[in-house]
């Protein structure tokens, strides 16, 4: 499960993949979490655009108060869940991140850690959409990254990120093949467990303190 991320200046990492921003501005957001608006990648007949959508997706068929907004939606099953095959195959965007929090199980503690690329590039993750909604799209978490949690979002190489937006491709089938950047990660404050802390201390190494 992906929970929460990192994304600063959208418009500049993602000028060479968009015409225009629509709505979007160079901030800074070291806490982006669901329910908030956040920048994606759209493809239209005239080109990518950047926009800013609600993470967290409530399917057109559900009562609001009876459902949560869907934040994750496994690559494994997103062919045959309701709520998203027909969006991974017709309603695909792309979330822009710096790197990504993730928690890990030690008895009764949860300690967070933080991931980026190991180039240090950005990050963008394949996700799916519905209205002014979106939820990213994870997968079972490569072999180093298990031992903090079992599940990792679908992160694609920049020159992939066109191909997963193009419709005659099998978006699912896309996902599975494409060659996967690697990862490195690091403990960080249990800061970031409150949703309105939002500075660069978060992302710090604790250990180097």
């Amino acid at each position: 499960m992906c929970g929460r991320y990192v994304v600063t200046n959208p418009v500049t990492k993602t000028k060479k993949l968009v015409k225009s921003a629509i709505q979007v501005e160079d901030n800074e957001n070291y806490n982006a979490h669901p329910n908030q608006k956040l920048p994606v990648i759209k493809k239209y007949k005239n080109g990518n655009t950047l926009e800013n959508l609600k993470w967290g997706l409530l399917p057109s068929w559900a009562k609001e108060k009876d459902f949560k907004p869907l934040i994750n939606a496994r690559l494994e099953t997103i062919n045959e869940k309701i709520s998203f095959k027909k969006l991974i195959k017709d309603f695909r965007c792309v979330a822009i991140a710096d790197g990504f929090y993730e928690w890990k199980r030690e008895d009764k503690k949860k300690i967070p850690y933080y991931f980026i690329r190991q180039d240090k590039k950005p990050i963008f993750i394949a996700a799916i959409f519905e209205n002014d909604q979106f939820c990213l799209i994870t997968e079972e978490a490569k072999e180093n990254i298990k031992p903090i949690h079992h599940r990792q979002p679908v992160i694609l190489n920049q020159t992939d990120v066109n191909r997963y937006l193009n419709l005659g491709l099998l978006g699912s089938s896309f996902l599975k093949e494409c060659k996967k950047p690697d990862l490195i990660f690091h403990e960080v404050s249990k800061d970031v467990n409150i949703p309105t802390n939002n500075t660069a201390s978060l992302i710090q190494n604790v250990s180097n303190n």
